[in-house]
């Protein structure tokens, strides 16, 4: 249990800490139906980004990643477990997001139960936030004795 417990907090802080290309890119995921998850926990690793429907798991990389073999072997797990690893380069999504999300929708869509595919739908309309009570105006300041109101 406490390792379970560890691994939600790790996933808690990710979600907290992410890094640009990965805030780039949840900006449109979130819009997207079949829904992803963020810092998905499967086994001992935490997805950046993850679809369950299509068992897909999307990994936005800097480049301490160029030549990790440790990034080979969570792939190689994730394709054991049945789940498809894509890996993008935080440049490519910060330079062209769009073109990522359309990438990852074309690769992922063969992978989701049959008649079904990736749309998107309409944001949600930003959350209305309550207004300060602004305090009533006060009332003019008389001088020396005299009431403004009476002039």
């Amino acid at each position: 249990m406490t390792d379970r417990l560890s691994q939600v907090d790790f996933a808690r802080h990710l979600r907290r800490n992410m890094t640009g290309a990965e805030r780039a890119l949840w900006r449109i995921l979130p819009r997207l139906r079949p829904r992803f998850t963020r810092q998905y926990s499967i086994g001992p690793y935490s997805a950046d980004f993850a679809c369950r429907c299509a068992r897909l798991i999307v990994e936005i990389d800097g480049g301490q990643h160029a030549d990790s073999d440790g990034d080979a072997g969570r792939t190689a797990d994730g394709a054991v477990g049945g789940w498809r690893v894509l890996r993008y380069w935080n440049s490519d999504v910060l330079t062209n997001t769009e073109g990522v999300v359309r990438d990852i929708t074309e690769r992922a869509n063969p992978r989701l139960p049959p008649g079904e595919e990736f749309h998107s739908v309409s944001p949600r309309p930003p959350r209305k936030r309550k207004k300060k009570e602004e305090p009533p105006p006060t009332p003019p300041r008389s001088r020396g004795g005299e009431d403004l109101h009476s002039l």
